[in-house]
């Protein structure tokens, strides 16, 4: 019983991490001050490790650990006692494109991997504070050692328009713009900006789902 105690305690001492949101966007932003990535088509995952106890949770709460086990094993192969990675665990196709499709049921999948492209925590410091740049750093410096279950979402900097045709060009949901300096906050953020690809089979599976529903 003492050690529950404990262990509840020491649960409630760590502060609590909830995804930060982009807002929807017509266009890229302008400017030197944004760096834009790809934005794949998966499962929003925050990746907690706290020792030995890995957790993958969506943005509901629901714990996948036990279904990405490839992902669950990257995180518990880093050389960390602790860490909070914000990503999206996807499934891609022979062409190196992430296919929702490909990840639905209910059993585990071996081939989903986490694409992760934030830190938020790492060793027990609260690092949300911190630029997204510095961030970005730190989760590149962490990452380093290659392992098949994660892989590091690239960024770019330049211009958001030209990002955004590639993006489009490859067949990828589209991409999210984020504007440098800023921390990492939870909720939806006006840093953080998402820009859909019209004919994505993302972006229309979900206008099918929401005229369905």
């Amino acid at each position: 019983m003492r050690d529950l105690r404990r262990r509840v305690r020491g649960d409630q001492s760590r502060p609590k991490f909830e995804p930060c949101l982009p807002r929807t966007a017509d266009q890229p932003p302008a400017g030197p001050g944004w760096i834009h990535e790809i934005k794949h088509d998966g499962f929003r995952i925050l990746a907690h490790r706290q020792g030995r106890s890995i957790r993958l949770l969506t943005r509901n709460g629901r714990d996948m650990a036990d279904r990405f086990q490839l992902a669950t094993a990257a995180i518990q192969a880093l050389p960390v006692r602790s860490c909070v990675i914000d990503g999206e665990a996807i499934v891609c196709d022979d062409n190196g494109l992430a296919i929702f499709d490909l990840m639905r049921g209910h059993g585990s999948n071996a081939r989903a991997i986490l694409c992760a492209f934030d830190l938020l925590e790492l060793n027990g410091e609260d690092v949300r504070h911190e630029s997204i740049e510095n961030r970005k750093r730190r989760l590149a410096g962490l990452l380093q050692l290659p392992h098949d279950g994660i892989a590091l979402n690239e960024h770019f900097g330049g211009d958001g328009a030209v990002v955004y045709k590639h993006a489009c060009a490859l067949g990828c949901e589209g991409i999210v713009s984020k504007r440098l300096g800023t921390p990492y906050r939870a909720g939806r953020s006006p840093h953080w900006l998402k820009i859909k690809n019209p004919v994505a089979p993302a972006v229309r599976r979900l206008e099918e789902e929401d005229w369905s529903s």
